[in-house]
């Protein structure tokens, strides 16, 4: 059964090119290690709720947009697998610079119950 890794990350205005350029750099790692999907969607409809959303939930600031993003791996056994992988490849060590607030990354994983 697939497994599917999401995350919800508050990315600045300012730096939606460098994360755009990170994230196709993250792609090819986690693809030629394994994932079978990897899906990156920015912000367009994403209101501020009363109680929860995704805007209260990461903290959202006036000059930051929303990004929701998720990888897709053949199981749990494989994602574990595939992520120690990335975890340990060169090309995704730390950098100082990231173009996101880590701190106020909200992700998990997930097991499918419906997929049409």
């Amino acid at each position: 059964m697939p497994y599917v890794d999401g995350f919800v990350v508050p990315v600045p205005k300012a730096k939606l090119d460098a994360y755009k350029a990170l994230a196709r750099k993250a792609r090819d790692v986690w693809m030629e290690y394994g994932a079978t999907g990897f899906v990156e969607c920015i912000g367009d409809d994403v209101p501020h709720g009363r109680l929860t959303s995704f805007p209260r939930a990461v903290q959202l600031a006036e000059d930051e947009v929303v990004v929701f993003s998720w990888i897709v791996y053949a199981s749990r056994e494989s994602r574990d697998a595939v992520n120690a992988k990335v975890m340990a490849d060169p090309r995704m060590q730390p950098d100082p610079d990231m173009p996101f607030d880590g701190k106020r990354m909200i992700y998990g994983g997930f097991v499918p119950f419906l997929d049409a």
